[in-house]
């Protein structure tokens, strides 16, 4: 009969690994650590403990410092602030621990507190207290004035400059991003690795006080070692005070350097790692992780705390056991690295084998930005933040609003900083060339009369950039008053939009390439490729099409009718090739979509006509056969046309009206040239294009 215990001897084996292993755990080995050097301060302990805690602080002070000059960039080691921090405890802990020993039992020798502080003390003082105590304050000088307070002020500049710098690294990270230089997720690390940096500097700024501080404390224990042991010697101990002043001081000054030297090591690393710049972190995994990486430190390391260990004076047996431990995770550590370069070397000749590197060619130098925006940096937070009206969502909103509007697709915006403008200037560019500017205030409202009359809110004068009209910019506060009184309110990020939309408005035939074209045609639903099939190129070039589109476009035509379109093309090219002539046509199969656009709030089209005599004075004025016809009229005559025009339309304005100008087919497109040239927002119109249910109404004739 099997005995019914051995059954359960797996699942009892099981839970004890179990327990282990959650006792080996990294964090809760971290946790037990910090919590022992916070022991050190309240319980005492043996001399041969503290020897072996000052021991582990010289150990971990070097490791700091070689790590600190191997690394590369500082975010390979952004848990510096938190080992700064541990280091710095330890050493208090130490100190507090090796106090009580050296005032408990100083009066017994110069081993009262342990063999390092004996060593130390002998080593520094040599049998001359003034001497002694003079190093030890030039040691203490040199941290707390020099290396400290230079280490503290570089973190503190670093910070400042790292945040100053963060909304223009964020907005080109968004620029790559909407360039399509950058993925989403290459996109979202580079602004985790911007968090990081600004955060890392922020937390070396304060990091550094407690280099700072524990130099104060030192000297301050150290003061209170010697005064406090002379008086506890001469009081209680009936030592003389010679002896006493022999006792206390070596033990005091051994005490003190045995904490001061680990600080100064490690203000030298804080100060050259705040030298490089970056981030990255998390306490225990990141710290073993980061120490792993260069067992070159580690080796240096080892060799130094064995010679240590060898010199007269000092224990030998912590320091050689420590320097073998280092050396020989610095070993093992060097091992791994040559097996996973090896492994990395193979898989990289592969692929190499496989396809060449393509070097990238240096044509890529010549493109260009079709549309781009620059700002300065006082408009950055447009661009940033959680705002639900940022700058960017609404240059996405333009894109998706010219498509539905025009049927053109517009080219991606690329948005980017210029430090060389003012704060609050943009620019805007077509194909890299100025085509308009303005200045915004980022937090404030632009505020406009539609009648034209003063604003009487308090706020600072402004023009309009887009339009020229006069406004005012406004504190948020006024939003519900200036809304009350009639006023027109828009943002800072709304302004810019809209200068914007009318520079690609007025550039959108320079905008509408060979490749747009193209990709027009190549976009139509499947049940219009034969018509497209049928046009191009069999009676007309995509280059042909491209000028026709242009021509719509520059009077904002929209080309969303795509088919309705190329049927007039279609029938147009039957008769003439002439360019202007075809588009004319194509806009009289547009005449429901042209009378549409015209329309005033009752769905009525209002006209003006070009009286005959107009009529006859254009149709005069043109020279020349097919296309070669041009228009020239006496430059008085033209004068004339102009002022008329301008006087009329000026008083049509009064009443709220924008109509039309109407004229014969033969001269709408000498008339629009001329008109364009001083009222671009009077749409001119022929006979052809009104459409029979259109309703018309004539306001007025020239």
């Amino acid at each position: 009969m099997s005995n019914p215990s051995n059954s359960n001897l797996p699942a009892i084996f099981g839970q004890t690994r179990s327990a282990l292993s959650g006792v080996l755990r990294g964090d809760v080995i971290f946790a037990f650590a910090i919590i022992t050097i916070l022991l050190f301060m309240l319980v005492p302990i043996p001399t041969w403990l503290l020897d072996a805690g000052l021991s582990l602080s010289i150990t971990f002070s070097v490791l700091i410092l070689m790590t600190v000059l191997f690394i590369q960039r500082p975010l390979e080691f952004s848990t510096f602030p938190t080992i700064l921090l541990v280091s710095t405890a330890l050493r208090l802990g130490l100190n507090v621990a090796s106090t009580r020993l050296v005032l408990e039992n100083g009066h017994n020798g110069s081993d009262a507190a342990g063999q390092v502080i004996e060593a130390f003390g002998h080593f520094i003082i040599k049998d001359s207290y003034v001497i002694g105590t003079i190093v030890f304050a030039i040691l203490v000088i040199v941290n707390f004035v020099v290396i400290t307070k230079g280490s503290g002020r570089i973190a503190e500049v670093a910070a400042r400059f790292a945040l100053d710098a963060m909304p223009g690294k964020q907005m080109a990270i968004d620029a790559d991003l909407s360039a399509g230089l950058l993925s989403e997720d290459e996109a979202k690390l580079k602004r985790r690795e911007l968090e990081q940096e600004s955060t890392f500097f922020g937390s070396m700024d304060g990091a550094a006080k407690f280099v700072r501080g524990d130099a104060i404390a030192g000297l301050l224990i150290v003061f209170i070692n010697v005064i406090g042991g002379i008086i506890i010697g001469t009081v209680q101990h009936d030592l003389t005070l010679a002896e006493a002043a022999q006792n206390y001081t070596t033990l005091s000054i051994g005490d003190g350097l045995v904490s001061q030297i680990p600080a100064l090591i490690v203000s030298v690393g804080a100060g050259l790692l705040v030298s490089k710049a970056g981030v990255e972190g998390a306490a225990d995994k990141a710290l073993i992780e980061q120490f792993s990486r260069y067992p070159r430190a580690m080796y240096m390391s080892s060799g130094l705390m064995i010679v240590m260990g060898l010199m007269p004076g000092i224990p030998a047996a912590p320091f050689l056991f420590l320097g073998a431990v280092t050396g020989g995770a610095a070993w093992y550590l060097m091992r791994k690295q040559k097996n996973a370069i090896t492994a990395a070397a193979v898989v990289t000749k592969t692929a190499e084998k496989k396809a060449a590197i393509a070097e990238e060619p240096i044509s890529k130098a010549l493109a260009m930005d079709i549309i781009r925006l620059e700002l300065g940096y006082g408009l950055l937070p447009l661009v940033q933040g959680e705002s639900t009206n940022k700058l960017t969502d609404q240059i996405k909103g333009l894109r998706r609003q010219l498509a539905e509007d025009m049927g053109y697709i517009l080219p991606a915006v690329r948005i980017q900083d210029n430090l060389q403008l003012p704060a609050n200037t943009y620019i805007v560019r077509i194909k890299e060339i100025e085509s308009g500017r303005g200045e915004v205030r980022p937090g404030m409202m632009m505020c406009m009369d539609p009648s034209g009359d003063p604003i009487t809110l308090p706020g600072e004068n402004t023009v309009e950039p887009t339009f020229g009209l006069p406004a005012m910019w406004i504190d948020e506060q006024y939003r519900e008053e200036a809304h009350f009184r009639g006023y027109t309110v828009v943002d800072a990020p709304t302004v810019i939009t809209t200068h914007v939309t009318e520079i690609v408005k007025d550039n959108m035939a320079d905008l509408l390439s060979y490749t747009e074209t193209q990709k027009l045609l190549d976009e139509l639903p499947q049940e219009y490729q034969k018509l497209v099939a049928d046009v191009i190129p069999a009676k007309l070039s995509v280059t042909g099409l491209q000028r026709i589109l242009q021509n719509l476009v520059s009077e904002r035509i929209s080309v969303r009718d795509m088919p309705s379109i190329l049927e007039g093309v279609s029938e147009g090219v039957a008769y003439t090739k002439n360019t202007m002539i075809v588009t004319e046509h194509v806009r009289s199969n547009l005449a429901r979509q042209i009378c549409d656009r015209n329309v005033n709030a009752n769905g009525v089209v209002g006209l003006v006509t070009l009286s005959p005599e107009w009529e006859q004075a254009f149709i005069e004025s043109l020279l020349g056969d097919g296309e070669e016809k041009q228009l020239a009229m006496p430059p008085s005559q033209l004068q004339a046309f102009i002022t008329a025009t301008r006087e009329k339309y000026d008083a049509l304005a009064q009443l709220g009206e924008n109509p039309a100008l109407l004229t014969s087919p033969g001269i709408r497109p000498y008339v629009r040239s001329v008109i364009e040239r001083f009222r671009p927002q009077t749409f001119v119109m022929s006979q052809n294009e009104i459409h029979p249910k259109a309703k018309i109404k004539t306001l007025g004739q020239i």
